[in-house]
């Protein structure tokens, strides 16, 4: 069974001093829900309090009541390696792949990789993480009667997250392949990019990975019989046609919207 563990300060909340030398834990937005979500997951932390463990351990459990409890899932430290992680997996009493650390920086992200375990970036991608589901890239161009508004109440319901606002007609965004489809039936324009990795690669590298995205992403709607080769007949269920270029690479076109 998967054990997701989060860091605490820019991922689950963010820290407020008190007047009386107290600290408080305001939960970032959609974290709660999130947490909820993953329901009887085993959840854990791996967060670094600096000198003030005790304080953040009582902030943390006034924060999120009945969400931590597992003592042998939280762990305090630096995060300036992999020891940490390989302690959070060595708790947890199970495989490292079957282990999923969620945070926003990159580079602890790294170090948890190189202990095996799985990554995300943002709570919202947590399940994701633990299914072995990918995050990728993607533009989402806004229509005529659609404005940002409504892009964002769309994207608080499914695996999708907004990494940057172009301009009301353009917003970039790391999604799943869950959250492209409900985005789609919202009539949102969805251009998948590849995969929101964090490793540096080479090129060639980069293109693989992209490549095997997108693959990942047709054989998906194949299987839901959602999508047809370019040339092929349309079924009342097709939504994308999977178009092959003359070095083999496939990609995919929207047909239509199904609702």
């Amino acid at each position: 069974m998967s054990v997701i563990f989060f860091d605490i300060g820019a991922t689950l909340a963010e820290p407020q001093p008190e007047p009386d030398g107290s600290l408080t834990l305001r939960p970032l937005p959609r974290v709660l829900a999130v947490l909820d979500a993953l329901g009887e997951v085993r959840k854990g932390i791996i967060s670094n309090p600096g000198s003030a463990e005790a304080a953040v351990a009582r902030a943390l459990a006034e924060a999120f009541p009945g969400r931590f409890t597992d003592a042998a899932l939280v762990h305090w430290g630096v995060k300036d390696s992999r020891e940490i992680f390989d302690r959070a997996v060595a708790g947890a009493g199970g495989a490292a792949d079957d282990c999923v650390f969620v945070g926003e920086d990159a580079q602890e992200r790294g170090f948890a990789r190189e202990a095996g375990m799985r990554t995300a970036a943002h709570p919202v991608f947590a399940l994701a993480a633990a299914e072995d589901r990918p995050v990728l890239r993607a533009r989402i161009e806004l229509r005529d009667g659609q404005d940002l508004r409504s892009l964002t109440a769309a994207m608080d319901e499914t695996e999708a997250v907004p990494a940057e606002v172009v301009s009301e007609r353009l917003v970039l965004a790391m999604v799943t392949t869950r959250g492209v489809e409900t985005l789609e039936r919202a009539g949102f324009t969805v251009d998948v990019r590849g995969p929101a990795e964090d490793l540096v690669r080479d090129d060639v590298e980069q293109d693989e990975v992209e490549r095997r995205a997108t693959e990942k992403f047709i054989s998906d709607l194949l299987a839901r019989g959602e999508a047809v080769f370019e040339g092929e007949k349309p079924t009342p269920r097709t939504t994308h046609v999977i178009e092959r270029a003359d070095d083999g690479r496939l990609s995919v076109r929207r047909l239509r919207f199904l609702y």
